[in-house]
C-alpha cells in the first residue's frame, strides 16, 4: 500500500485534532446527561430535589467538589441526605480522572443562571452581613473569586444556600482535616447565626446577582 505524502500526512494530522476536541465534548455531554435528571437540562437546578443550580460555575470548584465528593471529604455525614445522594453518583459515575476533568468542564461553558431576589429582606443588614463576613472571598456581587477558591454564589437558591450555611456551621459540612477551603468556610458560617441574618444576607445574595 503506497504510503500518503507530505501533504496528505499534514491533512490527516490537521483531522486528527479538528476531531479530537470534538468527541471530548460529545463524551462530557454524555456524562453530563446523568446529572440532567437533577440538576436540570441546562445546569439550573431544581430546588423541588434539593439540586443547586451548577451551571457557569468555576471549573476549578466544580472539579474540586467532585473530587471531594469522591474522596469522602463531603457527602460522608448522615445528616447530609442529599450530599450523600450526590456522592453515591458521582461514584457510579466518574470512573476516571479524565471523567471528572471533563465534566467539570462542560458544566463551567453552560449559560450562567439567574434568581428572582425575594419580595422583602432587610437590604441593609443583608448588605451588611454579607459584606462583613462574606465579600472578601465571595465578591462584591456574588460573583465567586477562583483565586481564592470561592464559588460563584449568585444565581443559587435560597433554600440551597441557607442549607449549606447550616451545614458549614453545625459540622455537616467541612469538617474534614483535609477540605481546607471548606474548614475556612466553616469558620465564617460560624458567625452567621441568626434566621434573619441568614434570610438577609440570601437576600442580598441574590440581588447582587440579579443587578449583574
Amino acid at each position: 500500500m503506497k504510503r500518503p505524502g507530505s501533504w496528505a500526512r499534514l491533512v490527516l494530522f490537521a483531522l486528527a485534532f479538528a476531531v479530537a476536541p470534538a468527541a471530548t465534548a460529545a463524551t462530557a455531554q454524555q456524562l453530563y446527561g446523568s446529572c440532567a435528571a437533577c440538576h436540570g437540562s441546562r445546569g439550573e437546578g431544581n430546588p423541588v430535589v434539593g439540586a443547586p443550580a451548577i451551571a457557569g460555575q468555576s471549573e476549578a470548584y466544580l472539579q474540586r467538589q467532585l473530587q471531594n465528593f469522591v474522596d469522602g471529604l463531603r457527602g460522608t455525614h448522615k445528616d447530609d441526605t442529599y450530599g450523600v445522594q450526590m456522592r453515591a453518583a458521582n461514584l457510579a459515575l466518574l470512573r476516571k480522572p479524565a471523567d471528572l476533568a471533563s465534566l467539570a468542564k462542560y458544566v463551567a461553558g453552560l449559560p450562567k443562571t439567574s434568581v428572582r431576589p425575594p419580595a422583602k429582606f432587610d437590604a441593609r443588614n443583608g448588605n451588611n452581613v454579607y459584606q462583613g463576613k462574606c465579600g472578601a472571598c465571595h465578591g462584591g456581587r456574588a460573583e465567586g473569586n477562583e483565586a481564592l477558591g470561592a464559588p460563584r454564589l449568585a444565581g443559587l437558591d435560597a433554600v440551597y444556600i441557607a442549607r449549606q450555611l447550616k451545614h458549614f456551621r453545625t459540622g455537616i459540612r467541612g469538617a474534614d482535616a483535609r477540605d481546607r477551603h471548606g474548614r475556612q468556610m466553616a469558620m465564617m458560617a460560624a458567625l452567621v447565626t441568626t434566621q434573619k441574618d441568614v434570610d438577609d444576607v440570601v437576600g442580598h445574595i441574590q440581588s447582587a446577582g440579579a443587578a449583574r
